[in-house]
């Protein structure tokens, strides 16, 4: 049923809000954190969206027309509009260059005194946090309003 599909679309957009939540968490818990023995730092992570289409659904129903006094069938089928959610496609490394501080007393520090960073802004987690944080709250809204006006419709009858 295509009243249906619109949770179908609540929920992966919700799904895909909290895998962007979760990856700007560890982004925030490694922002201070050094390079580790291998030199290489901690890079943040990018959470990357793509349309999911829904599956179509086909509901086929018989039709019969009067030609000239004689019954004719037909199948005619209707499908649902083509709705679709969002999926995470894949969660990619940034590419900002990390960070350096000179601070020749850290024991990470290299022999020119620079300890390496992780390449993780702040700032920009903090923005990119209160919007996901946004989007998964009117995707819940969406859904609860949907659940909402779909219980209305089914006790219109009564």
């Amino acid at each position: 049923m295509a009243a249906f599909s619109i949770f179908n679309v609540a929920g992966s957009a919700m799904a895909a809000q909290s895998q962007r939540i979760n990856a700007v968490a560890s982004n925030m818990a490694n922002a201070d954190s050094v390079a580790g023995p291998d030199g290489k730092p901690y890079q943040a992570r990018q959470v990357v969206f793509e349309y999911a289409p829904l599956a179509r659904q086909a509901n086929a129903s018989l039709a019969t027309a009067n030609l000239a006094g004689g019954g004719l069938a037909t199948q005619m089928a209707s499908r649902s509009a083509g709705l679709g959610g969002v999926r995470v496609s894949s969660v990619e490394l940034s590419d900002a260059p990390a960070r350096q501080e000179y601070r020749p007393d850290h024991p990470l520090a290299d022999e020119q005194g620079y300890v390496t960073f992780s390449n993780v802004d702040p700032v920009a987690e903090m923005v990119d946090m209160i919007a996901a944080s946004k989007s998964y709250e009117a995707n819940v809204e969406v859904f609860n309003t949907s659940k909402s006006l779909l219980r209305k419709t089914l006790t219109l009858g009564e």
